[in-house]
């Protein structure tokens, strides 16, 4: 069963963050395909994992993946509002937007999609 997140990303510097594994883009569609990728694939949770003490010990659940996972982006004045749409977990979910944005998103709503 799939669940909708309404995603806002109130300072999309902030969002980028310092880390090799935060948002790098600049715009609505970049951070909405950033965040559908390391939902599809595990690209972002085998680099997450690597820089684990113990990688080998890590929850494989959080790697959990969506192929069909869909994320719509939109600039909504200074800031961005992201949609997604998967099965994936919620605890992975927002594992997977801590990786990418730290603590510079906000979680407005959640649907049943």
């Amino acid at each position: 069963m799939a669940t909708r997140y309404y995603i806002s990303l109130p300072d999309p510097q902030k969002a980028r963050g310092g880390t090799p594994l935060s948002f790098t883009s600049h715009g609505a569609e970049g951070f909405a395909q950033e965040l559908q990728d390391a939902l599809r694939s595990d690209g972002l949770f085998e680099r997450w994992r690597a820089t684990q003490d113990d990688p080998d010990n890590v929850d494989a659940a959080l790697g959990a993946t969506d192929p069909a996972a869909t994320v719509i982006g939109k600039q909504d004045d200074l800031h961005i509002d992201l949609i997604a749409t998967t099965s994936i977990p919620g605890a992975v979910f927002k594992h997977r937007l801590r990786l990418l944005a730290g603590s510079a998103w906000e979680l407005r709503d959640v649907s049943a999609a």
